[in-house]
C-alpha cells in the first residue's frame, strides 16, 4: 500500500511538472508573439542579411538554413526559459501579472469612459 501511494504521489509530480511547463511554454509563445511583434522587423531584417551573405556560399539552402535557425533558437529559447522557471519553483498560477491565465479579472482597474461625466447623471 505504501509503495502504491508513493508512485502515485511521484506520478502527481511529474504530472504537475509538466504542467507546469506546458503552460509556461504557452505562456511565453503568446508573449513572444504578442509583446515580441516589434521585434519582428529587426529579426526578419537580421535574417534576410543573413540569408544574403550566404547565398554565395549556399545557392539553394541559404534562406531555409537561417530560418530553420532563427525558428530554432526561438523554440530553444523559449523550452529553455519555462524549464528554468519550472525548475525555479515559479508557477504560472503564482505570477501576479499573469492573472488573464487563471480566468482572474484585475480588480484594481475600473474602466473610465470620457463621456459618463456628461451622462450618468441622466435619467430616461
Amino acid at each position: 500500500m505504501t509503495l502504491a501511494n508513493s508512485q502515485s504521489l511521484e506520478n502527481s509530480a511529474i504530472l504537475f511538472t509538466l504542467k507546469s511547463v506546458s503552460v509556461w511554454v504557452f505562456t511565453l509563445t503568446v508573449c513572444m508573439i504578442v509583446i515580441g511583434f516589434p521585434m519582428f522587423i529587426l529579426v526578419v531584417s537580421l535574417s534576410a542579411l543573413a540569408a544574403f551573405v550566404l547565398n554565395a556560399i549556399l545557392p539553394f539552402s541559404s534562406i531555409l538554413f537561417v530560418s530553420a535557425i532563427v525558428i530554432g533558437v526561438h523554440a530553444f529559447g523559449i523550452l529553455f526559459a519555462a524549464a528554468w522557471l519550472t525548475s525555479k519553483g515559479i508557477h504560472p498560477q503564482e505570477v501576479e501579472f499573469l492573472r488573464w491565465l487563471n480566468g482572474q479579472e484585475n480588480p484594481l482597474h475600473t474602466s473610465v469612459y470620457a463621456s459618463c461625466p456628461l451622462t450618468c447623471d441622466l435619467s430616461q
